[in-house]
This record gives C-alpha cells, structure tokens and sequence, in this order.
C-alpha cells in the first residue's frame, strides 16, 4: 500500500503560482502513471493533470493546458503540480493519484486511478 501526501496549497490572488508536492512513502511510484485531480464544493473530482512513469510524456485537461505543467522524480517519490496564472475557477481540493503501471499511455479517468492522497485545498481569490 501505498501513502501519498500533498502539500504546497494556500490563498492566493488570481495571477499568482503554486507548486503542488506530492510525496508517496510506502513503495515506489516510479513504474506508475501518475496523476493529478480536484474537487471543487458542489462539482464530481475532475482530472487535472498525468504524467508517464518515464516522465516524458503528459496530458493535461483542456482547462489548465498552458497554465500547469506535471513532473516527477523517480528518484525522489515525487510528483509535482505546477500552477501559473491561477484564476477562481482553480479553487478546490487538490488530490495525487496512482495510475497504472509500466504504459505510456495516460488516461484521465478517475477508475483508471486506484491510490489517492488526502488533498490540498488552493483557493485562488482577490
């Protein structure tokens, strides 16, 4: 089983930056997709963001495309989120996720996706 701690989320204005950690501990994500989901008040969690376990390949929903960039550190355990631009519309709970092994090929659906952290809130407003 693995564990996996977000950190990195706060208040800012819209305009400002976040970079969003996540830290797994238990085992190895390296051989893993990656990926990167939020849940607004009110709304289903939506994918945000997913990354290869190479680490070269990403994909991004249409909504933060241009504006977050997904990486990771084999090395490390840890992938990060980093939010340019922010805008209200980016306010909800942030959530890492595990994905499937050894493929190159991503995927945004929330079943495809079977360990999740807690979250972070980031709360983007003026």
């Amino acid at each position: 089983q693995v564990q996996l701690v977000e950190s990195g989320g706060g208040l800012v204005q819209p305009g400002d930056s976040l970079r969003l950690s996540c830290v797994a501990s238990g085992r190895s994500i390296a051989p893993y997709t990656m990926g990167w989901f939020r849940q607004a008040p009110g709304n289903e969690r939506e994918f945000v963001a997913a990354i290869n376990w190479h680490g070269t390949t990403t994909l991004y929903a249409h909504s933060v495309k241009g504006r977050f960039t997904i990486s990771r550190d084999r090395s490390e355990n840890t992938v990060w989120l980093q939010m340019n631009s922010l805008k209200p519309e980016d306010t909800a709970v942030y959530y890492c996720a595990v994905g499937p092994r050894y493929t190159d090929v991503l995927d945004s659906l929330e079943n495809e996706y079977d360990d999740w952290g807690q979250g972070t809130q980031v709360t983007v407003s003026s």
